[in-house]
C-alpha cells in the first residue's frame, strides 16, 4: 500500500484555530498507550494518579507561564464561555446586587442579554453603530453604577478585530473578563481583575476545556442555593474533578503550556505576536485604499485581523487563490463580511511574512 503524503496548511480559522504541530504528534505517539498505562488518555479514569498528575501540571504551567497571583484559583471547565454568561451573574449577584456591561461586540452583547434574563445589570457603554463594533470605548465613555459588584467586558473582539489594550479603571469595581480570543497571548496586570474566562480553542488548546480564573474573595460569594455543578464554591473545593472533565482536552492544554515553555515562555509568545500584527498593519496601510481596514487604528487586534478589499468584487478571488497556496479560514465572518485572519499563538513569523508576501503579489496583481 502507497504510503500517504502528510499535507498540512496554514490554518486561520477564529476556533477552533490551529494548534501546533509537535503538540499533536506528540498526542498521535501517546494516543494508544499513554505514559505506558497501555491505555489512551481519552480511556483513562479521571480519578486516576496518572490523569490527576497531568491535570494539576496544566494548572501550575498556566499558572507559572501566565503570572496567576496565588489568590486566584484556576477552574477548568465544560460549556464554553457562553456557560460562562450565565455562571457569572448566577454565582455572584445576590438579592439586590447589580453589575455592569460593556459592550463591544457580539459576544460581550450575548453576556449582556443573558445576564438581563437572570439578575440585575446595567449597560455601561456600548460601541455599537448601525450594527457594527469597529472601536474600543474610552474612558469617559465608561459609566459604572454605584455599589456594583463587577464590570464585565470582553478582552478581544473576534470578529470585528478590536481589543482592549490595557483594562480600563472601573473605580475599584472587579473587572470580569471574556478573555477566549486573548487569553494567554501576552502579559496582563491582575490587580484590577476579579474573574478571567475564556475558551480554550484559540490559545490554549483544543474546543472543549474552558479556563477560569477566579480570586478568592468572588469564590466566597458564591451564592449557596445554587446547584453544585454550577457553584464556583463546589467546583474550587473539587479542583474542577466534580464531574467528570474533558481530560483529553486537558491533555492537550498542557501539551500546548509546555510547548510554549519550550519556546521561551509568555514573554516570547507576546513579542511574536506583537510582530505578526506589525507585518500585517504595516502591509494593509501602506496598500490602502486597495486593502481597508475599517477599525480604529488604537482599537485594533493583534489576534483577528479584519479588512475589507475597497473591490469588493475581488475578495472572493482573494479568498480563493490563498487556498491554493495553502492559506485557509480568512473568510470574514458573515455579518461583517471580508477578510479575516487570526494570528493565535501557534503561528510563527514565517507563517505570517506568507501571508504578507501572498497579499503584497494580489494587490501588485490587482490593484
Amino acid at each position: 500500500m502507497e504510503e500517504q503524503t502528510m499535507k498540512r496548511v496554514m490554518n486561520f480559522y477564529p476556533g477552533p484555530s490551529a494548534l501546533p504541530l509537535e503538540t499533536l504528534e506528540q498526542a498521535q505517539r501517546e494516543l494508544l498507550d499513554w505514559g505506558g498505562t497501555g491505555m489512551s488518555v481519552l480511556e483513562i479514569s479521571h480519578r486516576s494518579k496518572e490523569y490527576s498528575a497531568v491535570h494539576q501540571e496544566a494548572i501550575e504551567l498556566l499558572r507559572g507561564l501566565y503570572g496567576i497571583p496565588r489568590n486566584f484559583h484556576i477552574l477548568l471547565l465544560q460549556g464554553g464561555a457562553s456557560l460562562q454568561f450565565a455562571m457569572i451573574p448566577m454565582n455572584l449577584l445576590g438579592e439586590g446586587d447589580a453589575a455592569d456591561y460593556i459592550v463591544t461586540g457580539r459576544f460581550s452583547n450575548n453576556a449582556y442579554k443573558t445576564a438581563k434574563t437572570l439578575k440585575e445589570v446595567h449597560l455601561a457603554v456600548s460601541t455599537e453603530a448601525e450594527g457594527k463594533y469597529f472601536r474600543i470605548p474610552k474612558q469617559d465613555e465608561i459609566h459604572i453604577v454605584k455599589g456594583s459588584v463587577y464590570c464585565h467586558l470582553t478582552s478581544n473582539n473576534t470578529i470585528f478585530g478590536t481589543q482592549w489594550r490595557e483594562f480600563p479603571d472601573i473605580e475599584g469595581v472587579p473587572i470580569v473578563a471574556d478573555m477566549s480570543s486573548d487569553i494567554f497571548s501576552r502579559r496582563i496586570d491582575f490587580s484590577g481583575i476579579g474573574l478571567i474566562y475564556a475558551g480554550a480553542q484559540k490559545n490554549l488548546g483544543p474546543a472543549g476545556v474552558t479556563v477560569v480564573l477566579i480570586r478568592d474573595d468572588l469564590v466566597k460569594r458564591a451564592l449557596p442555593s445554587l446547584p453544585d455543578i454550577l457553584s464556583y464554591r463546589t467546583l474550587v473545593e473539587k479542583n474542577s474533578l466534580y464531574n467528570t472533565p474533558c481530560c483529553f482536552c486537558v491533555y492537550m492544554m498542557r501539551n500546548m503550556l509546555k510547548w510554549v515553555e519550550k519556546k521561551g515562555g509568555l514573554d516570547f509568545i507576546e513579542a511574536q505576536n506583537k510582530k505578526k500584527a506589525e507585518i500585517l498593519y504595516t502591509l494593509i496601510d501602506e496598500n490602502s485604499p486597495f486593502f481597508l481596514s475599517r477599525v480604529e487604528k488604537e482599537s485594533r487586534s493583534d489576534m483577528n485581523i479584519t479588512f475589507n478589499l475597497t473591490d469588493d468584487t475581488l475578495e472572493a478571488r482573494f479568498i480563493e487563490d490563498a487556498a491554493s497556496e495553502g492559506i485557509i479560514g480568512i473568510k470574514g465572518h458573515r455579518s461583517v463580511g471580508g477578510i479575516r485572519i487570526s494570528i493565535y499563538n501557534s503561528h510563527g513569523v514565517e507563517d505570517i511574512e506568507r501571508v504578507a508576501d501572498f497579499m503584497r503579489r494580489f494587490a501588485n496583481k490587482h490593484g
